[in-house]
């Protein structure tokens, strides 16, 4: 297993990133793994290594960069009440300032940076996204969904706004097959708005999978947090590997 933090440039600045691939030439198939709130930190190169070892090539993106390189955050802020609600705080502006059009634009440069790559396999990757990291997974395969041929998001917020932008109001576009894993009384998806998406995903005929932890905290991958759920976070490593392994 190779992991090395890269940097990537793109139109705003340069993003710090993990890349990991297996030992060997490769080609393998390609992962785009879209982090959560609290940045790129060893819990991300974890999960990231975790998917490598089935054969792929993961690049896992500082896609909050522009507020400065990782650690976003410190470890105590993680499991710490007080200190993590201090730390959403500090991290909310960079959060609402990824537009859907940063993400188009930043997602190319992930893209084309991944594909330059020595062992990445040509063609499209799959999209992987955990809390924010899932609406913009989203957004992502939105904006290329001829370069990204399929999503899984877990825990995901603000899929469904009520704002012209909203991630669910584009999904009209997207050709892959989509997994949805939502937290169980998440605020920042309701079981209102989950209708609202698996409707307009219905509309528009795409393949997906959209189903509700049932107890499982948001956040409930995150093991070095306080909203980790050991039984949730196995489930995810299940439907995402069989997603990997449907579409590779």
């Amino acid at each position: 297993m190779q992991t090395n933090t890269v940097q990537i440039s793109t139109a705003d600045g340069t993003a710090d990133s993990y890349f990991v691939r297996p030992a060997g030439d490769g080609p393998f198939p390609g992962v785009l793994l879209f982090m959560d709130a609290f940045g790129l930190r060893p819990r991300i190169a974890e999960m990231a290594e975790r998917i490598a070892e089935r054969g792929y090539a993961v690049l896992a993106p500082n896609i909050l960069y522009r507020g400065g390189a990782s650690p976003l955050i410190q470890p105590e802020e993680l499991t710490d009440a007080d200190k993590r609600g201090a730390a959403f705080g500090r991290l909310m502006p960079l959060i609402q300032g990824l537009t859907a059009d940063r993400v188009a634009a930043d997602s190319q440069s992930y893209l084309d940076f991944f594909h330059a790559q020595a062992g990445v396999a040509d063609g499209p990757v799959v999209a992987v996204g955990y809390c924010m990291g899932g609406m913009n997974a989203l957004r992502a395969i939105e904006a290329h969904p001829d370069r990204i041929k399929a999503l899984a998001s877990f825990h995901a917020g603000r899929v469904v706004t009520d704002q012209p932008d909203s991630p669910h109001l584009r999904v009209g576009v997207i050709t892959g097959e989509l997994y949805f894993a939502h937290a169980d009384n998440d605020q920042s998806m309701t079981p209102d708005q989950i209708k609202t998406l698996e409707s307009a995903l219905d509309e528009a005929g795409v393949t997906y999978t959209s189903e509700v932890y049932a107890g499982a905290p948001h956040g409930f991958t995150m093991s070095d947090t306080s909203m980790y759920d050991r039984e949730a976070e196995q489930r995810h490593w299940v439907n995402l590997f069989a997603l990997l392994d449907r579409v590779r």
